[in-house]
């Protein structure tokens, strides 16, 4: 009975824990479905979140914000972001220590021993981790460094510069307001870089100083840096290992006989591999410019060809027949200095005392114009005597007022702009109505750059005068630049002389035709080249160039008559 009787019950029991497990296991499946449909919605959204296109930054002009941010935009992991840091600055010199406020030693405590004071950490210096000074960084400088927005300076030194960077770049500097400054050393910049580089410069409105040294590249296309549209006033190129094809694109560059870089001052290209080829495409460029001030060429490989060219561009050399034409162009346009009145050739020679009319003008007046001239004679002869007398003296008088039209003009017939006009004038009304001087308002406070007055823009040399010598057309040399380095190159007394003869000439048109903007070369370094500095063409170009430094003072005579070297000579 017992054993029939529990049959049943374990069937029972078996059945419902297999309907248990079958719940349990619906439950299982249902959950497994379920969250495999939330991932999979998750994915689809992530998938639809990647696919569309994220909302474009917009920099806010805070240099070290925007930098971080286009960076993790572009992909750079948290540890590769170079961080921004500023750079770092000489201490100040310690005044000297006050010898009151030494303290002294009472008689009471005359018997112990001083006791050494403890020297200072040094500040020249700062100690870094293992490693750490070798990693990217960009250096800024600040106008203050309480506020983000008044980055003026920005230094990258010694780490790849690759396109994506270069991206990042051309997006914030832009923004920038303070920026003035942007130094690139050993970069790893390549012709792709350059170009970049190249196309936002010009954006940044107050970006003056660029630098790259160190970045040797292929195509040396750093030309396209200094273009027509550059803003940039200071320029150093140093060690990019330029040759003679990177010198033909900057000297290009700098001027042609139909343009001409009207910003850059001063250009830095030592310690390149230009030779008498480059020098020479580089006096080429500086024949139409006359805003180049600076111009170092110092530790290259140029001799006495490429002297001998920079200094008949700095005396006086013939216009080509590019030029000449140019030149003519010029004249059509604006007028020929050496023609003052603007009437027609024929009309001139009719109306000329000393020379008549030729047969050939005479038949260019039509009938009208016969009966017109019938009718004034006519006129003219009912007029009486006194008024005939009184005819020279008013012809005198409207020629002398022609002449006073004539002399507000400047060479090439080109009335005077107002450009022309601010400069001359000591006072000008800026855009707020106040009255500057110098850049300064009545108070004597600085105003913004774009409330100073416009500079004068300087003359086309084109249209300086000119000599025909053997039919060519020459004009005076450059007398703008007024420092030039050929410091370690290989120059010999033929370049020497070369060089001399070009200064000389230039202190003789000074003398001639002064001229307050174009003083000349003040500044010539020849040190270290193949002459030995006892030359006679040494000497003498040394002896020259002390007088044309403008801190040059001549020794004082006594009244005995013999000379006293005033102190610090």
């Amino acid at each position: 009975m017992f054993a029939a009787g529990t049959g049943p019950s374990q069937g029972a029991l078996i059945k419902s824990l297999s309907f248990v497990k079958k719940v349990k296991m619906g439950k299982r499946m249902e959950k497994a479905l379920k969250e495999k449909a939330a991932a999979s919605s998750t994915s689809q959204d992530a998938a639809d979140d990647e696919s569309k296109t994220p909302e474009p930054y917009s920099c806010t002009g805070m240099f070290e914000q925007d930098f971080t941010e286009l960076c993790r935009r572009s992909g750079l992991q948290q540890g590769e972001i170079p961080p921004v840091v500023i750079r770092p600055k000489r201490p100040p010199t310690p005044p000297p220590p006050d010898p009151k406020a030494q303290t002294q030693v009472s008689a009471e405590d005359g018997e112990e021993e001083q006791k050494e004071p403890e020297e200072p950490k040094p500040t020249t210096y700062t100690t870094k981790d293992k490693f750490q000074y070798f990693k990217p960084t960009v250096q800024v400088e600040m106008e203050n460094e309480d506020k983000p927005a008044t980055v003026t300076e920005i230094y990258i030194r010694g780490w790849k510069v690759d396109d994506t960077m270069m991206g990042v770049l051309k997006q914030c500097l832009p923004t920038i307001e303070k920026l003035h400054t942007l130094y690139f050393w050993n970069t790893g910049l390549t012709e792709k870089t350059i170009a970049e580089l190249a196309s936002f410069l010009p954006q940044c409105s107050n970006l003056k100083n660029l630098t790259l040294d160190g970045n040797p590249v292929l195509e040396e296309n750093f030309a396209l840096l200094i273009g027509d549209d550059s803003l940039l006033a200071n320029v150093s190129f140093r060690n990019n290992h330029i040759t003679d094809k990177g010198a033909e694109m900057i000297g290009k560059a700098l001027s042609t006989a139909k343009s001409c870089n009207k910003n850059l001052i001063s250009l830095n290209l030592s310690y390149n591999k230009i030779t008498d080829i480059g020098a020479t495409h580089i006096a080429n460029g500086l024949r139409m410019n006359r805003v180049v001030l600076s111009l170092s060429l110092a530790s290259n490989q140029i001799s006495d060809t490429g002297a001998k060219k920079l200094g008949e561009v700095l005396s006086r050399f013939p216009l080509t027949h590019e030029e000449t034409v140019e030149r003519r162009k010029l004249i059509r346009e604006k007028g020929s200095p050496d023609r003052k009145s603007p009437s027609p050739p024929s009309r001139g020679r009719a109306e000329s005392k000393d020379r008549p009319g030729s047969k050939g003008s005479g038949t260019v007046l039509d009938k009208t114009d016969k009966k017109r001239d019938k009718s004034s004679k006519k006129k003219d002869g009912k007029k009486s005597d006194k008024d005939k007398d009184d005819s020279p003296t008013k012809s005198k008088a409207m020629d002398a007022k022609k002449e006073k039209e004539e002399d507000k003009t400047v060479k090439g017939g080109a009335k005077k702009d107002d450009k022309w006009k601010k400069a001359e004038m000591q006072g000008t009304k800026t855009a707020k109505g106040k009255k500057t001087v110098g850049g300064k308002d009545k108070k004597g406070a600085l105003l913004p750059e774009s409330e100073t007055p416009d500079v004068v823009e300087a003359i086309n040399p084109l249209m300086d005068s000119v000599e025909n010598i053997d039919g060519q057309l020459w004009i005076p040399g450059n007398r703008a630049l007024i420092n030039l380095n050929l410091s370690r190159n290989q120059i010999s007394e033929g370049g020497f002389k070369a060089l001399l003869l070009g200064v000389q000439y230039q202190m003789t048109l000074n003398s001639l035709q002064p001229n307050p903007a174009l003083k000349g070369l003040m500044r010539i370094s020849l040190n270290k080249n193949a002459i030995s500095p006892s030359n006679d063409a040494v000497s003498k170009l040394q002896e020259l160039m002390t007088t044309r430094d403008p801190f040059y003072k001549p020794p004082s005579q006594s009244p005995d008559g013999d000379s006293q070297s005033h102190g610090g000579q």
